[in-house]
């Protein structure tokens, strides 16, 4: 009942509940927005009923996300007194930003436009989308500066082992914030995509070929392909800041124990960190050099190097993988549909039914980078600054446990009962499809003034 293990798997729970959420929050309010935009520049009800659909879904993420967002919080003061005491002058402004410029966004404007399509202008209404799209990036930009900078910190100096900021500029914009920020934007976009396709072909599964369905699954899949390899892109960009600001992640990500050239790239092993080896290593020669230093002999960092200072290194190697492995199913199946959807204007059952799993893989994706970010961080909580067992409160591993297997069975049933919600609105929209009784978009043209509906 070790306090310390306890607190990291409960704020680990508690960051991988939450994060689930703002994952597709974060860019479904781009894809609403574009949906708003297709219907005033088309005149079209079909882009207004996707608008309709996926709002709800948008609302029901923004709920969850808040409401484990807070609990998350609290932890900073039961379980990790000793991070805001020693940081907190620089953790609590940049909480405080997110706040102000984006949560008050968020809340403020969903309720517009969820129920305000037929109360206020279509002005109003497609200005209230584009607040809410702002509010949810400039709350991913707040919350990875912050991250970010606890991974390589900058900006600030200690005084009686207490952080203050000298410069917020370079606090803001540290070292790994510009490509740690773009990654999770494209994996955000990509989360969303591949939720607005999977859902739709859950809808062409059971039946449904409305207007609003091909609509949704063609920007889904459009926007899943178009994103998958700027994310290749931008991740060998931050793997290779990665390399120079971190090197023991990457040597952990690499499960490479010697630093030494012409490193393999290994695709599968199981490293053992008593012996300081890999067991049943396949690997391709040379491979890891050329990606990480652009030449066969180039030097890798070693895991040998940092012993003691290292992270544990089986969780970092696998989550990788298992990031990269869902990297290379979403560009496949992205391309296969879009080939089909665009070229050969039909889609195959065999597509469809592909793409409805699929509607989850961005939170496979998400959670295993998030796993090899923050697990490859260790043993520091802020680098160089603030070890992890050093901010752990005074709780004990009874009360950690008990609160822990409280979290655990109340995600799992807020889990079931989201994705039961998402199921139930795809089986209602794909019976009522274009037919549903639509009196928003139906009674209120385009053009005519809000004042005209009294």
């Amino acid at each position: 009942m070790d306090p310390l293990l306890l607190s990291r798997i409960q704020f680990a729970a508690n960051i991988s509940f939450h994060i689930l959420f703002p994952a597709i929050t974060i860019s479904l309010g781009w894809v609403l927005l574009y949906f708003k935009l297709q219907y005033n520049r088309t005149g079209e009800h079909a882009w207004m009923r996707a608008y309709f659909t996926f709002v709800k879904v948008f609302a029901l993420s923004f709920a969850l996300g808040v409401v484990s967002g807070v609990t998350m919080s609290f932890q900073f003061g039961t379980n990790w007194p000793g991070f805001m005491e020693k940081v907190g002058n620089i953790a609590g402004p940049l909480l405080a930003y997110e706040v102000l410029t984006a949560f008050f966004l968020e809340a403020v404007f969903l309720g517009i436009m969820l129920f305000g399509f037929r109360r206020v202008s279509n002005r109003v209404h497609t200005l209230a989308t584009f607040l809410v799209a702002f509010g949810t990036t400039m709350s991913a930009f707040w919350i990875l500066a912050l991250n970010s900078w606890m991974h390589t910190p900058a900006g600030f100096e200690m005084r009686d082992g207490v952080a203050y900021p000298t410069s917020w500029f370079e606090i803001v914009f540290n070292p790994s914030f510009p490509w740690r920020l773009v990654h999770m934007l494209l994996a955000s976009g990509l989360t969303a995509a591949f939720l607005v396709a999977g859902f739709s072909a859950l809808r062409y599964v059971l039946g449904d070929r409305s207007a609003s369905m091909w609509k949704a699954l063609k920007t889904g899949v459009a926007l899943g392909a178009i994103l998958i390899p700027l994310q290749i892109f931008a991740g060998d960009q931050h793997g290779l800041n990665t390399l120079e600001h971190q090197p023991a992640k990457v040597a952990a990500m690499e499960a490479n124990w010697e630093t030494r050239g012409n490193v393999p790239l290994v695709l599968f092993a199981i490293p053992d960190e008593e012996a300081r080896e890999n067991r049943f290593e396949i690997a391709v020669p040379n491979v890891a050099s050329i990606i990480l230093k652009h030449s066969p002999s180039g030097v890798v960092p070693g895991l040998n190097d940092f012993e003691g200072e290292h992270p544990p290194v089986a969780p970092v190697f696998y989550a990788f993988r298992i990031m990269v492995g869902v990297g290379i199913a979403m560009l496949v199946i992205s391309w296969v549909a879009a080939f089909y959807l665009f070229r050969r204007k039909v889609l195959p059952n065999w597509v469809a039914y592909s793409l409805v799993p699929m509607g989850l893989s961005g939170w496979v994706a998400v959670l295993a980078g998030w796993y090899v970010t923050e697990i490859g961080r260790q043993p520091w909580l802020v680098t160089g600054v603030l070890r992890t067992g050093e901010a752990v409160g005074p709780v004990t591993g009874g009360q950690v446990a008990l609160s822990l297997a409280g979290y655990l069975a109340l995600y799992a049933v807020l889990l079931f009962v989201y994705l039961g919600v998402l199921v139930y609105m795809a089986v209602k929209a794909s019976k009522e499809g274009d037919e549903e009784p639509d009196p928003a978009v139906k009674d209120r043209p385009l053009d005519q003034p809000v004042e005209a509906e009294a």
